[in-house]
């Protein structure tokens, strides 16, 4: 896809405009797009670039070459001066995936290979995802002796439910493009071909494209009416029903009033 708007200051990514889609293409290739702070830091900007720029109506987001991401680049934790894990996740990851699911245009994940460790997670972050036939989804946290962090333990038993959540997480196993379409993970599985050349592109992912671009609103309405962050430790209250107040109404009143309306369920994340 080539862009009517590029990014050239990037480098480890490629920012691209076209037809009110913006494309962010995780770009280091040779290391699986692996992520290192400087990814990260654009990572960042580019989807603040996307909430600045109202001509932009829906986000891709993809990978160059055989995969996704690998997730975070183990080389670059090894370092000596390498910042304890906990600031990394806390200064540089959650930053991320709270920029995406603030964000009020819709995100599309085109998963075009193996989305392992945060890779996976900032697939999960997505809001559709379309597959390429050989694409994996690996939470390996658990062989490194970590827990799954970038949103994964929240987003995740959201998408495929508790138990198979538990699964991936604590075996660590490899899902397939093929399961994760049966487990409701991905929306479509679609030939490689559609990753390296976007062309000839399947009539769904058209659509899936086309009708992101339509609903900016319908991605607002979808993102919670109440969040309360509390630093430096984040608390959210996610709104999962409310009686009597119509959304457009909630998203409106803010997260005050919203906390203030009687008949509002949240959960405690």
């Amino acid at each position: 896809m080539s862009g009517d708007r590029a990014n050239p200051s990037y480098t480890t990514l490629r920012y691209e405009v076209a037809d009110a889609i913006a494309t962010i293409t995780l770009d280091r290739p040779d290391a699986l797009n692996a992520l290192t702070i400087p990814m990260k830091t654009e990572l960042r900007a580019a989807f603040g670039a996307v909430a600045r720029d109202k001509a932009v109506r829906a986000v891709v987001l993809t990978g160059a070459g055989r995969a996704f991401c690998a997730g975070q680049d183990l080389k670059e934790r090894l370092e000596p001066d390498a910042a304890p894990l906990a600031v990394e996740v806390r200064e540089r990851y959650n930053p991320i995936i709270t920029a995406m699911w603030r964000l009020d245009r819709p995100i599309v994940g085109a998963i075009n290979g193996v989305a392992a460790g945060a890779g996976a997670s900032l697939a999960f972050a997505c809001d559709i995802r379309v597959a390429a036939e050989g694409a994996i989804f690996v939470l390996a946290f658990g062989r490194i002796g970590l827990v799954p962090d970038s949103g994964a333990t929240w987003f995740l038993p959201r998408l495929v439910g508790p138990a198979k959540a538990a699964e991936l997480a604590l075996l660590g196993e490899s899902l397939s493009a093929t399961d994760a379409e049966r487990f409701g993970l991905v929306a479509w599985v679609v030939p490689a071909l559609v990753f390296c050349t976007w062309m000839p592109v399947p009539v769904e992912f058209v659509t899936v494209v086309l009708v992101a671009v339509r609903l900016p609103l319908t991605r607002s309405m979808l993102m919670p009416c109440a969040v309360l962050l509390v630093e430096p430790r984040v608390v959210k209250l996610r709104v999962i029903g409310v009686a009597g107040a119509p959304a457009l109404v909630m998203l409106i009143a803010g997260p005050l009033v919203a906390a203030m309306l009687p008949a509002l369920v949240v959960t405690l994340i």
